[in-house]
């Protein structure tokens, strides 16, 4: 899908399409009403907010970055589909909503740099020393913002900590699984830090290489984690079916 991108937009890749095709599977076979509300956290050019208004949901896009605001409602409006896209950060622009699948990739490589201080493309992946700056206030706020069976879908790397999300997500009062796994290359930006993460023991000897997840977390009381979603994903490492099986 081509999409316009003015500079300092992050451009769509793996992990994108990775958070894209679990937003599909949860849609479609994961017991989501039609019409759903959905939330993007950090669109950039709005790809994965397009896919789900292409299935008739009803969006909702957010980004600090001015440039990316711009870029995914172009991308929106020269498709024809009605998503509502507001600048701000994280959950601000939509205090006191609350949705039925909130999807999220948000920058998650680990740095030296303050995200807070960060501006143009770099916006895209600067997360602070242990690389969670934003996931760790996406699994702390994400539940309020859900409706009662509601779903989060959240990308990021697996040298972040997958066990750290999980267990933030759980104290949250989310049911949270692995749901998707991509092995992908070190990318320009992680092979010019590959040295200083192996230094400080985020990276084994020689690493160039990194486990890309998406972690689904539903609001206790809905069904099964995965929800049947997972399919062939299901049996990763802290899925609840696997969990359950063992």
């Amino acid at each position: 899908m081509m999409l316009l991108r003015p500079p300092g937009v992050y451009r769509p890749q793996s992990d994108t399409s990775l958070l894209t095709g679990a937003l599909t599977r949860t849609l479609t076979r994961g017991g989501v009403r039609p019409g759903a509300r959905v939330l993007e956290l950090g669109t950039g050019t709005g790809a994965v907010a397009l896919a789900a208004a292409r299935a008739g949901c009803d969006v909702v896009a957010v980004d600090v970055s001015a440039p990316a605001v711009l870029a995914a409602r172009m991308n929106a409006r020269v498709r024809g589909l009605p998503v509502r896209v507001l600048r701000g950060d994280l959950f601000a622009p939509v205090a006191g909503e609350v949705f039925d699948v909130i999807v999220a990739n948000p920058p998650y490589v680990a740095g030296d740099a303050d995200p807070a201080a960060v501006r143009g493309r770099a916006r895209a992946w600067e997360a602070g020393p242990d690389g969670r700056a934003l996931l760790d206030r996406i699994c702390a706020r994400a539940p309020r913002h859900l409706a009662p069976s509601g779903t989060l879908l959240l990308v990021h790397s697996a040298l972040n900590g997958v066990a750290a999300t999980l267990v933030s997500l759980r104290a949250a009062g989310m049911r949270a699984s692995v749901v998707a796994r991509h092995r992908e290359p070190f990318g320009p930006v992680m092979r010019r830090r590959a040295a200083r993460l192996a230094a400080r023991g985020l990276l084994g000897p020689g690493q160039r290489h990194e486990d890309l997840v998406v972690v689904r977390a539903d609001r206790l009381g809905a069904a099964a984690a995965c929800g049947g979603a997972c399919g062939e994903a299901c049996g990763e490492e802290g899925c609840e079916h696997r969990n359950q099986a063992a």
